[in-house]
């Protein structure tokens, strides 16, 4: 037991068996029915869709686009393919199942040859065991499961009262590599190493390959009347979400704690975004400066309630004007891997790509005739032990660019004595 964030909250390790030694986990035990949005961490096995990953996570393909901060402007972007191995974010809803906090929404239909092995460390990159699989689908014990099989895949997940050291925060399921240090992996999510060590009740700084950490992300987080559809709505710093059936977009600017919403255009009815009493639209202020300061009168997004967008105004008093709102800078829809992003965790949000303002979004693919991951993908991954058969297939020179680096200085050097 720990305390944190002005409560207690209980903080359990387990331990999970796997080929060649064991794993441990992070698991937040509850007692209620509290509920939070949660992210996990999660490494493509193979080329897919976005769609296509979309649909295995049973998601919303917006919304792993925007909790990536990739922009959905590109045309048919539902249809782009990732790159194999390219790390993504997968927002999930977590929520208090069994006495733990856990994401249930995830179910997957079997396909010829699926085993649960392939499943837990293939298609779903190590974030659930062949046994949490088993133990949900009430003790399937084939080897070989029946084709078209649905299957309940409960997915890590943590809310810590959506906050790290009293301020906003969203965690994110994150299965180390071999490569992976707990310094590497703070540095790379802005966190510190203390604080990894606090949330996930580490004694030391060692993990192993395998271990499944809870990483805080700073965030932006609503504060909806529990009564409306996307109360529990948190956006981590960098990126942004579309929300209100496809009406309203939500940005966590850089550096930002605050929510910033403004009319999207991805539906095409939506109810009115105007402020009652003003000529203010969802997103507008006004600002005068006076003697005693700014003020600052502003239209704001409350949330989705019975089909309609609730729209707040306010109006406050600040010792100076506000500058422009700061945006997410968005990045283009990935079409190769990086040799950074073979070793290194997954970047933020923010890292990458050109700054593009998400408020100029078109309508995207409204089709959601989604296909599974190829049939015919490598089985038998060996996750568990740092190898997989995609690996193969890297340029070496990308996946050891220092042996590259190291062979061209020799070269160089050895020129440069010959003359």
């Amino acid at each position: 037991m720990q305390s944190r964030n002005g409560g207690v909250w209980w903080v359990v390790t387990v331990f999970l068996m796997v080929v060649g030694g064991s794993s441990k986990s992070t698991i937040e035990p509850c007692s209620n029915s509290e509920r939070c949005s949660s992210l996990v961490a999660y490494k493509l096995y193979t080329e897919l869709k976005v769609s296509e990953v979309a649909s295995l996570f049973n998601v919303d393909p917006i919304a792993l686009l925007t909790a990536n901060s990739i922009d959905i402007s590109y045309p048919d972007v539902e249809n782009h393919i990732l790159p194999s191995r390219y790390s993504l974010r997968v927002p999930l809803s977590c929520s208090c199942q069994d006495g733990i906090f856990k994401s249930t929404s995830t179910l997957y239909k079997t396909r010829p040859g699926d085993t649960l092995s392939f499943i837990s460390d293939t298609l779903y990159s190590r974030l659930v065991s062949s046994d949490q699989i088993n133990d949900a689908n009430h003790d399937i014990i084939h080897d070989v499961l029946p084709v078209a099989t649905t299957l309940s895949i409960p997915l890590p997940c943590t809310c810590f009262n959506g906050t790290d050291n009293n301020l906003p925060a969203i965690y994110m399921a994150y299965v180390v590599s071999p490569l992976d240090t707990l310094p590497l992996i703070a540095s790379s999510h802005s966190t510190t190493i203390t604080d990894l060590m606090n949330v996930n009740a580490l004694a030391t700084p060692a993990i192993s390959d395998g271990d499944i950490l809870a990483i805080p992300l700073s965030a932006c987080a609503s504060d909806f009347p529990t009564y409306a559809s996307d109360f529990s709505l948190s956006i981590p710093n960098g990126s942004y979400a579309i929300t209100a059936s496809h009406c309203v977009q939500c940005s966590c600017g850089p550096g930002s704690r605050n929510l910033y919403c403004i009319p999207a255009s991805l539906a095409v009815s939506c109810s009115s975004m105007q402020c009652r009493g003003s000529n203010l639209m969802l997103g507008n202020s006004t600002m005068q400066q006076t003697s005693a300061g700014c003020n600052v009168t502003s239209c704001s997004y409350g949330g989705f309630v019975n089909g309609s967008i609730v729209t707040t105004l306010s109006t406050s008093l600040r010792p100076r004007c506000p500058g422009p709102q700061q945006f997410p800078p968005l990045v283009e829809p990935p079409t190769k891997l990086g040799p950074e992003s073979i070793f290194a965790p997954a970047p933020a949000p923010m890292e990458g790509g050109g700054a593009r303002i998400p408020g100029t979004s078109v309508v995207p693919s409204s089709g959601m005739g989604v296909a599974f991951p190829p049939a015919n993908a490598p089985s038998g991954f060996g996750l568990a032990t740092g190898a997989s058969d995609a690996s193969s297939l890297v340029n070496p020179v990308t996946k050891y660019p220092f042996l590259f680096v190291l062979g061209f200085s020799f070269t160089f050097v050895s020129l440069h004595f010959l003359f």
